[in-house]
């Protein structure tokens, strides 16, 4: 989950839109998108090793790199 932070910067959605395509490229990207009210949106990864795997491409996302969002990332098993 990405949740931005009180004076998010705009300007970075189109390097955080690059990072989402450079992991549907990979092959990582399971789906993503925005929250209808505007606080942030999610992504969801597949095929990632573990938990730790997953955290560090998370930390690579443009929004963490300059403090834009808090991103927590939870391991989701489904059913």
């Amino acid at each position: 989950m990405v949740m931005r932070r009180p004076g998010f910067d705009v300007g970075l959605l189109p390097a955080h839109a690059a990072f989402l395509d450079e992991l549907r490229a990979r092959g990582v990207l399971e789906t993503s998108g925005g929250f209808s009210d505007g606080s942030g949106g999610a992504y969801l990864l597949r095929g990632i090793a573990d938990l730790e795997e997953a955290r560090s491409i998370a930390a690579s996302d443009p929004l963490a790199i300059h403090g834009a969002s808090d991103i927590a990332v939870h391991e989701w098993k489904t059913g």
